[in-house]
């Protein structure tokens, strides 16, 4: 069963479950890359959305959405809890409670792209870099 969904500032708690999650699934980003976002994800990136997570059955959390105003800026779950309905869990909570209507996903991300693809998003558009002026293209979804 989910748990509750919570806003939550925990940055330092958040932040090692993005990282968990980034050593998982993002195996297109290279170790200093991983290193470098993950120094940025809790002082940086984290204080600029709403953020909402869930625990696990041992309180724990296991995984979060960061919300601004119009998209959804970070989705991460823990690999532990990935495939039990968390990820969905969050993102419909985000377009049905939030109003969310966009995302953006690393284009190398066939998982995540396949998620959001399963959820009615399509993309609207494509940048060849990253926020961080990285080469690590973006897909720009819409529902």
């Amino acid at each position: 069963m989910i748990g509750r969904i919570e806003k939550t500032c925990d940055y330092d708690g958040l932040a090692m479950v993005w990282y968990e999650s980034v050593k998982s699934t993002h195996d297109f980003l290279s170790v200093e890359d991983i290193e470098f976002y993950h120094r940025r994800v809790s002082c940086d990136y984290m204080p600029e959305v709403e953020l909402y997570a869930i625990r696990n059955d041992d309180g724990e959390w296991c995984a979060f959405i960061g919300l601004s105003a119009k998209m959804v800026e970070m989705l991460f779950v823990h690999p532990g809890a990935m495939g039990n309905g968390y990820g969905s869990a969050l993102l419909d909570f985000a377009i049905k409670e939030k109003g969310i209507r966009r995302v953006d996903v690393n284009e190398q991300n066939l998982r995540a792209l396949k998620f959001y693809c399963n959820r009615g998003f399509s993309i609207s558009g494509r940048d060849d870099v990253d926020g961080e002026g990285k080469s690590y293209p973006i897909l720009h979804l819409e529902l």
